[in-house]
């Protein structure tokens, strides 16, 4: 590769890595901002047909912040609001059968919500 190639494709990668921050910023203050109790239950129901459909389990406490499915205890409304990484009563949706043996540094994935 020459070396006029190099400036190009460092800028080229840096472009990009701003705009993916970028798209995870918009999305994270997207997630963050309150659901409507009817977009909760739609957001629940999908869930559901979800988890029947594709044989899907509820793991908590294996979300990262923002990225729980639904669910995240008093304060919060539902998916993506989870305020902490590995909250014990946020849910992620997972193959059925996979949860228990999740690990994390917060120990292994749970079927039921944790403190």
């Amino acid at each position: 590769m020459s070396n006029r190639m190099l400036p190009a494709l460092v800028a080229g990668a840096f472009v990009a890595a701003i705009g993916s921050f970028a798209t995870v910023s918009a999305n994270a203050e997207s997630a963050m901002k309150p659901m409507s109790k009817e977009d909760m239950m739609k957001v629940r129901e999908a869930n559901q047909k979800r988890m029947v459909a594709e044989k899907l389990e509820k793991c908590f406490g294996v979300a990262l912040k923002g990225q729980n499915d639904c669910y995240a205890g008093a304060g919060t409304t539902c998916a993506g609001t989870s305020m902490t990484d590995y909250q014990g009563n946020a849910f992620k949706l997972v193959p059925h059968g996979t949860c228990i043996a999740m690990k994390t540094p917060s120990g292994t994935g749970s079927l039921t919500p944790r403190a």
